[in-house]
């Protein structure tokens, strides 16, 4: 029997090669072209549940906005009734992370080559007002001849004209520059700059060069550009790096003085870009009015209130001293008698059901605002006894940073 293979509009979609918590990316081919592609396919219910229309809108107008070589491109977006599919470039080559891995350490000549790719990328980014911040080895993808190709864009900001700065506290913080962690505005350029010299220590290291068990250690390590080169660094390439790790980014070296630098220079072939692209985004518009629009009722339902939702930097501080080992090795939090439990059920859910049981075992429940306080008897009938619970929604992804950066426990 002939298998029958599903398609989407013009794209026969094959194996799944990925999945994570809000989306699966399937394999396909461009019927027309046949073109390898990836497929991103989101469930529009999940995009409302979990408030990320805006989010996923930028990052989809981001990457239709920056095409460059050694960008990750994005082709165009499709939509159902109940779901919507992000068509993007097939990249096979695997991460820059998983080689680093395998080799341990890259040579002088191989950092270097893919250093000026990133560059040349990041500059690009630049000069249409993108600020990537998130750049690490995780989200610098290989193709199939060995070119450098940036992905990720769900943490990536859009200037607005008249606003200079950035406030937002974001990215992985062993690569995070020391500004943006001031809470006082930053730069975007001089912060991606930053992370590009993190992962070119990091390429010829092979280990990062601020890494600590605990956050407020790490933090003084960065402000402080405290760093060693390791041995086999040449002189040239030392000073490179101490010009990139500066960790005041008004006399931090910039992309063009990165450019005229005799390391960087050594067999460099700029890419060649043609003529800029005309950007047409009337299909993001479509696929969003649309999820808008049909789905209003359930979206106006979320909005009436939900759960607190973290970031990585604000689970972190769940862990005592700023610690990050008690988030996954309980015998070492003394201090705070507390239970801690993952759930993929919505917060809805959990709720109800941990109201359900405490009624059914005759103790008095409160709820509001996603937090609940049980109260009731001692078995001995002595004393009163309370528990309090509150539901936390953090993404996924964050825990997955935490083990995949990580040496001993964490990062």
């Amino acid at each position: 029997m002939k298998k029958v293979r599903r398609k989407i509009g013009k794209y026969e979609v094959g194996r799944t090669i990925g999945e994570g918590t809000f989306a699966k990316v399937k394999f396909a081919r461009n019927s027309e072209t046949g073109e390898s592609v990836a497929i991103k396919v989101m469930a529009k219910t999940t995009i409302l549940q979990h408030r990320m229309v805006e989010q996923i809108k930028r990052e989809i107008s981001i990457m239709k906005i920056v095409r460059h070589p050694n960008i990750v491109r994005l082709h165009e977006v499709l939509a159902s009734q109940t779901k919507i599919y992000i068509i993007l470039e097939f990249v096979m080559g695997g991460e820059l992370y998983d080689k680093i891995v395998q080799l341990g350490k890259l040579s002088e000549n191989e950092s270097r080559h893919y250093f000026q790719q990133l560059i040349d990328a990041v500059d690009h980014c630049h000069r249409k007002g993108v600020y990537h911040r998130d750049l690490k080895p995780e989200n610098l993808l290989l193709d199939a001849y060995g070119n450098l190709k940036v992905s990720d864009f769900g943490l990536s900001a859009l200037t607005k004209q008249g606003a200079d700065l950035l406030h937002t506290t974001c990215g992985t913080p062993n690569y995070v520059a020391p500004e943006v962690l001031s809470n006082r505005g930053y730069d975007g350029a001089a912060a991606d700059v930053w992370s590009c010299g993190v992962i070119l220590y990091v390429l010829m290291a092979g280990y990062l060069p601020f890494e600590e068990a605990d956050l407020p250690t790490l933090y003084r390590r960065i402000n402080a550009a405290e760093f060693v080169c390791p041995f086999w660094f040449s002189a040239d390439t030392k000073s490179f790096i101490q010009k990139i790790l500066d960790p005041n980014p008004k006399t931090r070296v910039k992309i063009e003085e990165i450019r005229k630098d005799p390391w960087f220079k050594k067999n460099y072939f700029p890419v060649k870009l043609g003529e800029d692209e005309q950007v047409n985004l009337d299909d993001v518009r479509a696929v969003f009015d649309d999820i808008e629009d049909q789905y209003v009722s359930e979206r106006s339902e979320i909005t009436e209130g939900g759960p607190l939702i973290m970031n990585a930097f604000e689970m972190i501080a769940l862990s005592q001293g700023l610690n990050l080992s008690p988030l996954f090795d309980r015998h070492q939090d003394y201090v705070k008698r507390q239970t801690r439990f993952v759930s993929r059920k919505p917060a809805k859910v959990i709720i109800s059901s941990i109201e359900a049981v405490a009624e059914s075992m005759g103790l008095k429940v409160h709820s509001r605002n996603y937090k609940v306080r049980l109260e009731g008897v001692s078995a001995n009938r002595v004393g009163q006894f309370a528990v309090v619970l509150e539901v936390v929604c953090f993404c996924f992804c964050c825990v997955h940073y935490f083990l995949r950066n990580a040496r001993n426990t964490l990062f």
